[in-house]
């Protein structure tokens, strides 16, 4: 079987579109995650400036090299506590919701964000009422993807409302919608104690909500100084071989896209990935 495995555009370092294309289809690599912010730096991607056009020339310039748009990267802070803030983002989520199908893609995909401004490591985020105003702000975004016939994708994380795969499927339950789904990043429940037994970890999120998994971001991690630290695929400690055998049978064809993985090491994980993947 083969795998599907892409990469986050803006980690090619690459500033213009055309070359990001030509750099991805000479690596092999058939889809993206695409951050209108951060890889149209020459082109006005703020709120308000969308439209069909806009979606379908960006579109066709990825097509004209058969790669996919995978993902439209829209990471915002979804529980700012600046309230204006937050209603930017969500404001600026639905106008890509809007206009996803334009780009080819059907997901739409954040995080769920920080009870402070700044996203740092807070305790805080793991108390219920963060985690019941992301609750209010998914309802409000898929309420939105639903008049569209597209997706929210949600990933979590080791330090947001979302950090376990419980919490989770507690959210998939609390927003019973098939407009929300999930992008699932292994590495990003990881925790200094939990590494030891991480295929229980994995397997509790392919048991949780391993049905409503649309993307699987591929990175890896190691501990240094106490503390883990991410870095390229296939550099670190994660359990590929573990990982696509649920991966390969539960979700056939998958989007597998590269994340924090950028030159000189792009090669070489894609090459990782595609040995494991096949002898999964």
């Amino acid at each position: 079987m083969i795998a599907n495995i892409g990469i986050r555009a803006h980690d090619t370092g690459v500033p213009s579109i055309e070359n990001v294309v030509n750099i991805i289809a000479n690596k092999g690599l058939n889809s993206v995650q695409f951050a209108l912010g951060k890889s149209l730096k020459d082109i006005n991607s703020e709120l308000g400036s969308l439209s069909p056009g806009f979606a379908q020339t960006i579109r066709r310039v990825f097509e004209k090299k058969d790669i996919q748009i995978a993902v439209l990267g829209c990471y915002f802070n979804m529980i700012h506590p600046d309230y204006n803030q937050r209603r930017k983002g969500m404001d600026r989520f639905k106008e890509h919701l809007r206009f996803a199908r334009d780009f080819g893609c059907s997901i739409v995909g954040t995080e769920t964000g920080n009870v402070q401004a700044e996203i740092v490591y807070t305790e805080e985020n793991f108390a219920e009422k963060p985690f019941l105003e992301v609750v209010e702000s998914v309802k409000e975004l898929v309420e939105e993807a639903e008049k569209f016939g597209v997706i929210v994708g949600i990933e979590g994380g080791i330090s947001h409302p979302v950090h376990t795969p419980g919490r989770m499927k507690r959210l998939l339950d609390l927003v019973p919608s098939n407009n929300l789904q999930v992008i699932y990043d292994p590495a990003n429940f990881i925790s200094l104690d939990n590494f030891y037994h991480q295929e229980a970890v994995i397997q509790e999120a392919f048991n949780l909500f391993g049905d409503r998994m649309v993307i699987v971001h591929a990175k890896d991690f190691i501990i240094e100084d106490e503390q883990i630290k991410i870095v390229p695929v296939g550099h670190g400690l994660l359990n590929y071989d573990f990982l696509f055998h649920l991966l390969k049978r539960k979700k056939p064809f998958i989007n597998i896209l590269m994340e924090s993985t950028k030159e000189p090491y792009i090669d070489e994980s894609l090459a990782f990935l595609i040995d494991k993947y096949e002898s999964a």
